[in-house]
């Protein structure tokens, strides 16, 4: 039964890295004392040493050891001995170019699909939907496939924002861009704004966190609701 958790961010303002979910990670990694860490995103072109160093402080908070992928000589063996995995984000390009150049998009679907518990935030929650063609971010490498995890039946736009009518910005919003995703694709997309996140549990999903998300179906009305319709 699949067990997943996508969070539209890792950090609240104020707050450190993980702390505003480190009570539902606990439960939700109750039974795994190690969890692997998918560094590949590199927000900020940070290393893979120091992106886990820093999963890793806010893990041990809940007692839990994080164990990078990229430290295994074979990656796909890293994968395999899994109990639990947290993808971070950072830049959804290069982190889909990474999983699919190291053949890892099916295995990581294949244990997401078995019950190991997954972890996603930003870009690590892009790539659970059906395709990365929602993220905000630039297309700074080149991916062979746009296609990723496919574990749920939607993709998402984290840090998804609101029009504000007082903005002297010209430029799309990301209601518009996400309309215009919709002329060319039939993939639901939820719009999860910051604190926000996901529970799927088995075929249940449930929105958590303060207020509603933006949902967008094609050929309909974008609308709030704190259900996931689909």
């Amino acid at each position: 039964m699949k067990q997943i958790l996508l969070a539209s961010t890792s950090t609240l303002f104020g707050q450190g890295y993980l702390e505003y979910l480190l009570e539902e990670l606990e439960s939700f990694f109750k039974e795994r004392s190690t969890i692997t860490f998918i560094p590949y995103a590199r927000p900020g072109g940070i290393s893979h040493d120091d992106y886990t160093a820093l999963a890793a402080m806010a893990f041990s908070k809940i007692n839990k050891t994080v164990v990078g992928l990229h430290t295994f000589k074979d990656p796909l063996e890293g994968l395999a001995q899994a109990e639990g995995i947290f993808t971070g984000g950072g830049n959804t390009f290069l982190l889909v170019q990474q999983l699919h150049q190291l053949q890892l998009m099916a295995p990581l679907k294949q244990k997401i699909e078995t019950a190991t518990p997954y972890l996603g935030s930003s870009a690590g929650s892009n790539i659970a939907g059906p395709n990365m063609k929602t993220t905000n971010d630039m297309p700074i490498v080149y991916p062979p496939s746009f296609d990723t995890l496919g574990v749920v039946n939607f993709n998402l736009n984290p840090h998804y924002l609101d029009p504000d009518p007082k903005s002297q910005h010209k430029g799309e919003t990301r209601e518009t861009r996400i309309r215009e995703f919709h002329i060319f694709n039939t993939t639901p997309v939820i719009g999860l704004r910051e604190g926000n996140y996901i529970l799927v549990d088995g075929d249940h999903k449930s929105l958590k966190g303060e207020g509603t998300a933006r949902i967008f179906e094609t050929g309909k009305k974008p609308y709030e609701s704190k259900n996931i319709p689909f």
